[in-house]
């Protein structure tokens, strides 16, 4: 069992390592990096995503209650988070804010679907990426509206939704999503030669991304807010997925759904966890150290969530 575990888990942060210890060594320079991202962002994994909604089962992946067991588990963690912040470590609203997004937005696609795929087989995916494909729009209309309601200062809430609506519609992510759902609804096949195209992309995306995320590591250290950044890892890393879970059997899901979206709801913070802090400004540090730290001890939670995962469901 430790063995099957090791397998799964190992070939990710593996690479991710090989990122980071490429940038450390100077083998790679932060440049470099940052163009792996670019291609990996901006192209390849958009191709695996319109791969994906153009084929998936819409009536299936869509199910009201599994996007309702990940999300109420996501938006309590959040609230929860927030509260202690400003309790516990006498944050600032807009700065609990910042700081409590990064458990709000999970980093589903660069750690959530390899490890899935590994752990579950790609023909399970469909939650998975039905989760990717609306997880955007959720956590940042979630975050803009908190942000904008709690804090006094900075840009109005009108203003910030449109900025960051045409960003979202902008993104590349985004687009490769719309095209995909559009070929879905409409029936139209995209031509052998550019699906085979968009095959080999797809299968990049994940290594190439994996990489550059840990070239990306190097950028950030464990700062002065290694206490605030330790709870909100615990919690993203433990809490949520244990709701996650909860959730879904008071729901009634499928046993392979609610594996599914568990080990997503167990993933680390993702990048735009400090995108979204530096958008505002707020709680850089503390955001920045959540991502790294929670990203190091994701190899140990997320081996533990897959043994209770398999021997529970």
């Amino acid at each position: 069992m430790f063995i099957d575990i090791l397998n799964i888990v190992a070939p990710v942060f593996l690479v991710v390592t090989a990122g980071y210890l490429a940038v450390h060594l100077k083998l790679f320079t932060d440049i470099q990096v940052d163009h792996l991202m670019r291609f990996a962002i901006q192209i390849a994994i958009p191709c695996l995503l319109f791969k994906a909604t153009s084929t998936i089962d819409l009536a299936s992946a869509f199910d009201w209650r599994m996007l309702s067991s990940y999300y109420l588990a996501a938006i309590s963690s959040f609230i929860l988070t927030y509260w202690l912040l400003r309790k516990i470590f006498l944050r600032r609203p807009g700065e609990a804010v910042a700081a409590a997004f990064a458990i709000l937005y999970s980093n589903l696609v660069l750690l959530g679907l390899p490890i899935s795929e590994l752990a579950w087989g790609v023909e399970s995916l469909e939650p998975n990426f039905a989760l990717v494909s609306v997880n955007a729009p959720i956590c940042y209309l979630i975050g803009i509206t908190a942000m904008e309601y709690l804090r006094a200062d900075g840009r109005g809430a009108t203003e910030t939704i449109k900025v960051v609506s045409k960003a979202i519609f902008r993104n590349s992510l985004m687009i490769g999503i719309g095209l995909g759902f559009l070929v879905n609804f409409s029936g139209l096949e995209t031509p052998s030669s550019l699906d085979s195209a968009i095959d080999l992309f797809s299968r990049a995306s994940l290594p190439v991304a994996l990489f550059a995320l840990g070239g990306v590591l190097t950028r950030y250290t464990l700062s002065k807010s290694l206490g605030e950044a330790g709870m909100i890892s615990l919690l993203s890393l433990v809490l949520q997925p244990a709701a996650t879970w909860w959730l879904a059997l008071q729901f009634g899901l499928d046993d392979n759904v609610t594996r599914s979206i568990v080990l997503m709801a167990a993933m680390a913070p993702g990048l735009n966890a400090y995108l979204f802090a530096s958008m505002y400004q707020r709680s850089l540090d503390t955001t920045s150290s959540t991502v790294l730290l929670s990203t190091v001890l994701s190899v140990f939670s997320v081996s533990a969530w897959l043994i209770v995962l398999h021997n529970y469901i």
